[in-house]
């Protein structure tokens, strides 16, 4: 089995199903988990020295932490209805508590912080929408936590790939530090599938190849890309959404395009 891919795992007493640290990955950033629970269910945590993002992927729930209460927030109960999430951001040294109104699918993703920011809700209406690509190069964007907005190094973002189209294409990467040109962010993708016993391809690799993985990724998998090159493709028939976090020593995203593939979008 691949190093990259995390496959999840029963749901323990806190309902986790996966969980990628920094440790796990041998990197420095991204930590990110995901927790299913059911309705009525009740969580707690603490931030402790990182800044999180709480993205309610599916349900509803009430989210509290210190004198801050989100009351039954959570719009759609799939993460394949079009609308956009609910999610709440947490400085660090802050604890929460999460209890689920529906049955509930619950990311978790933190990174080093400051405390720069305060806690907030950011709610669907201020998440921008937009579309990238043409033909089948063409999937759907939700900017949940983009550079544009408050965090001391998070960046998130949902990702709708229609069945038979490529995403994150052309290749790129982002792994070394050389601003303008380029941003080192160690990533996470998590992957979901409709209809959910289908399949998609992601391939991580380097110019030199000494990293040179294709995954095949099933619903609920998490493939982690600590540099290099990381293309998607959907297999025909399967809807794919993933949901990416990234962080590094700059919260800027700024990639490089693979050079065999750069002249599908050089003008």
């Amino acid at each position: 089995m691949s190093s990259l891919l995390v496959r999840p795992q029963q749901p323990d007493a806190q309902g986790k199903v996966l969980d990628v640290t920094p440790a796990s990955a041998g990197w420095e950033h991204v930590g990110f988990r995901v927790h299913k629970l059911a309705e009525g269910q009740r969580i707690e945590g603490s931030t402790g020295s990182r800044e999180h993002c709480l993205v309610l992927l599916a349900g509803r729930a009430s989210v509290t932490s210190g004198d801050e209460r989100w009351e039954a927030i959570g719009e759609r109960m799939d993460v394949f209805e079009p609308v956009p999430p609910y999610s709440v951001y947490l400085p660090p040294g802050a604890d929460y508590h999460v209890e689920a109104l529906t049955p509930l699918e619950l990311a978790v993703c933190s990174a080093p912080g400051q405390g720069n920011h305060a806690a907030r809700l950011i709610a669907p209406e201020q998440i921008k929408r937009s579309t990238r690509g043409s033909g089948s190069n063409t999937r759907h964007i939700h900017d949940v936590l983009p550079e544009s907005e408050p965090a001391d190094g998070l960046l998130v973002v949902e990702v709708y790939t229609p069945a038979g189209h490529w995403s994150s294409y052309p290749p790129h990467k982002h792994d070394t530090d050389d601003l303008p040109h380029e941003s080192r962010l160690e990533e996470t993708y998590y992957h979901r599938l409709n209809p959910a016993q289908g399949f998609a391809f992601q391939r991580v690799y380097t110019d030199d190849r000494a990293l040179d993985e294709t995954l095949t990724v099933e619903d609920g998998c998490v493939v982690m890309v600590p540099r290099g090159y990381h293309p998607v493709a959907a297999a025909h028939g399967y809807d794919l959404y993933y949901l990416n976090v990234m962080a590094g020593p700059r919260r800027v995203w700024t990639f490089h395009n693979d050079p065999d593939h750069a002249w599908m979008v050089e003008g």
